[in-house]
């Protein structure tokens, strides 16, 4: 396992981010940072996405900023270009997954069956995203794949909140949680970065609770 995924497992939340102006990028790693969780997933589900992740790198260096929704090795490219220590995929795409590995940048596809966990674990990669997290079954499923697959662990992203975060990170197979709650687009373009500061904080005192 690389330094920059035990960092993630560490933090036990990835903030999933979806930014429509870069200029609200370092506002939101100050926020970020004041809540106590310095790090965050930038997804490319908007034109800002590899300007955001340069912005947010250049002004917080000590962030862990990571690139998602990574669907072909030009994005990866992009978000390397920009600053990007990680990469997350919704789904297991083994072009993205060796252009990864051959530039040495953690990735950690999305799988959902034992069919694409084999094909990631024929890859080498032992931290995989569980996504969609609730929509595929939730624990009950993470649990079920942890019989045969006990060198796996997870990073359930999809339908986790403040609610059921605790009960996630309470498994040993659970690495990290990623989610958007603490992070909501409305939040970032209304500039409410205070409430982002009280959700992560929030979402961090849930963790250490949870693995205390």
């Amino acid at each position: 396992m690389t330094d920059v995924l035990e960092r993630l497992g560490e933090l036990g939340v990835v903030p999933v981010v979806a930014i429509d102006d870069a200029e609200r990028a370092a506002p939101l790693g100050a926020a970020l940072l004041a809540g106590g969780l310095p790090c965050a997933e930038i997804t490319f589900r908007t034109a800002a996405a590899a300007d955001a992740i340069r912005a947010l790198t250049a002004e917080y260096p000590d962030v862990l900023v990571g690139a998602g929704t990574v669907l072909s090795v030009e994005q990866a490219q992009q978000a390397a270009e920009a600053g990007a220590r990680f990469i997350v995929s919704p789904g297991f795409d083994p072009a993205v997954v060796d252009w990864c590995l051959e530039n040495d940048l953690p990735v950690t596809p999305g799988v959902v069956t034992p069919t694409e966990i084999t094909a990631a674990l024929n890859k080498g990669l032992h931290v995989l995203k569980f996504f969609p997290a609730e929509a595929s079954g939730g624990l009950k499923v993470l649990k079920a794949n942890g019989g045969p697959f006990k060198t796996v662990k997870f990073i359930p992203t999809g339908g986790i909140g403040p609610d059921n975060l605790a009960e996630y990170l309470s498994h040993p197979i659970v690495h990290a949680c990623g989610g958007s709650w603490l992070v909501k687009s409305q939040l970032i373009a209304s500039g409410d970065f205070d409430e982002i500061t009280r959700l992560t904080a929030e979402a961090v005192d849930i963790v250490r609770r949870a693995r205390a």
